[in-house]
């Protein structure tokens, strides 16, 4: 009796988790390339009080066992990197990824970071940066006379400079990864290798295996509302069924308690 207990609460932990996971879904539905994520569960160990197969009696033996669980358990949080809708921004300095590919991102202490996030800038020294001030991998520097700038979908960023002569001042580098899911989350859009993720290949836009650069569009999340909201009643729901498993059992061990009086 007491057992059901334990394996009610750890359902009840594992459907909050599970709300923790869409409450941060729905809370960036409005991030830029924000990727949503997953949870998962597996079962935990089972006391076994009898094996499949045991003889029963002699020349009988029993077609199943007898095992009882212990619950849930979490097992893992993924992102899933599925395209995000496009937004068509008309502004020369957003860029969306359609297909495959991450922006490379420089921190301030020279680590590698990894975003979908195509919300560019030009910082005070003309140098092209995330939206958070973060320079990209290879560096790319606009002149300071240059009139326009536009990138193209092989991510080479072109200028016209004052005299109107057009150049190529750069190009945007694309990073893939064997298991984009595995990669960490840091916050600010930014996502970080792991030996679960493998090690990256880089390479330009449009190239085998990467996607291309839409100018002027930025990638929505991907995160759907309805699919969320039946999540979060789904998950509330099972909540109360395990809180309802746990009275079940305070009912039933208050009726032994009775019958001894």
């Amino acid at each position: 009796m007491l057992r059901a207990f334990s394996t009610a609460a750890t359902g009840m932990s594992a459907q909050q988790r599970m709300v923790d996971v869409i409450a941060n879904n729905l809370a960036n539905i409005n991030t830029t390339g924000f990727k949503r994520s997953q949870i998962n569960f597996g079962d935990l160990l089972y006391i076994t009080l009898q094996e499949p197969g045991t003889e029963v009696s002699s020349g009988i033996n029993s077609p199943g066992g007898i095992e009882i669980g212990s619950g849930v358990r979490t097992i893992s949080t993924i992102k899933v990197h599925t395209a995000g809708e496009l937004q068509n921004t008309g502004r020369n300095l957003d860029i969306a990824i359609t297909g495959e590919g991450l922006l490379q991102v420089i921190l301030p202490n020279g680590d590698k970071r990894y975003t979908r996030d195509g919300s560019l800038q030009l910082n005070a020294n003309g140098e092209l940066v995330t939206n958070t001030g973060y320079s990209l991998e290879p560096a790319i520097t606009v002149p300071a006379d240059a009139t326009s700038v536009s990138i193209e979908k092989d991510g080479g960023v072109n200028i016209t400079d004052s005299g109107g002569t057009q150049s190529v001042v750069g190009t945007l580098q694309l990073a893939r990864f064997p298991n984009p899911s595995g990669l960490a989350s840091e916050g600010d859009n930014l996502l970080s290798e792991t030996p679960a993720s493998g090690t990256p290949t880089t390479g330009t836009a449009g190239d085998a295996g990467f996607g291309t650069i839409q100018s002027r569009f930025l990638e929505k999340a991907n995160v759907q509302m309805v699919t969320e909201l039946v999540n979060l009643i789904t998950a509330q729901r099972a909540y109360e069924i395990n809180s309802r498993t746990i009275k079940a059992g305070d009912d039933m061990l208050r009726t032994a308690n009775e019958i001894v009086r």
